[in-house]
């Protein structure tokens, strides 16, 4: 099976990292692939398929991760409340950010904030951007895919590294 050819339309690339740019603007926003197609200028169907071709994840999977990614910060810099993160961080109910936030990063939201107190007395000063990237969530799995093979017994790819 070969892979999808790469984006030759330079235009079309600028258009795509546009909408990215907005969803990192403003990941707790709302951002439905026709909101994104029309800050793109194409196609629902056209975006979606050239949003995955060209940044390796679909666009809602691009979204959660970012939006993970600052409720993991807000964890980690605030005592702000739980509920208070996960509703600034775009979720509509504490219940879904607690389950997506676990399948996604394996602990919960409480245990992030703990670990990442004592993390920052033990790294010291790390320039932000290394620790960021240090801690951004693979989302390589769909979430769904994650919960099937965890019911079926078999190890993800967490799992076999966390194992080794």
């Amino acid at each position: 099976m070969s892979e999808a050819p790469a984006l030759q339309d330079p235009g079309l690339l600028r258009r795509l990292l546009r909408a990215k740019d907005r969803m990192d603007a403003a990941s707790h926003e709302e951002w439905p692939v026709g909101r994104l197609a029309e800050v793109s200028g194409v196609s629902e169907a056209h975006f979606a398929r050239s949003f995955k071709q060209a940044f390796g994840i679909p666009p809602h999977r691009y979204l959660l991760t970012r939006r993970i990614e600052r409720a993991m910060a807000l964890l980690r810099e605030t005592d702000r409340p739980i509920t208070d993160i996960a509703f600034d961080t775009g979720w509509a109910s504490l219940g879904t950010f607690g389950r997506t936030f676990r399948d996604i990063t394996g602990h919960s939201p409480s245990a992030v904030r703990s670990q990442g107190k004592q993390a920052v007395r033990e790294l010291g000063p790390v320039p932000e951007c290394i620790v960021s990237a240090a801690r951004r969530p693979g989302l390589t799995t769909a979430v769904s895919e994650k919960r099937r093979q965890a019911a079926n017994g078999k190890n993800t790819p967490e799992q076999t590294q966390e194992s080794s």
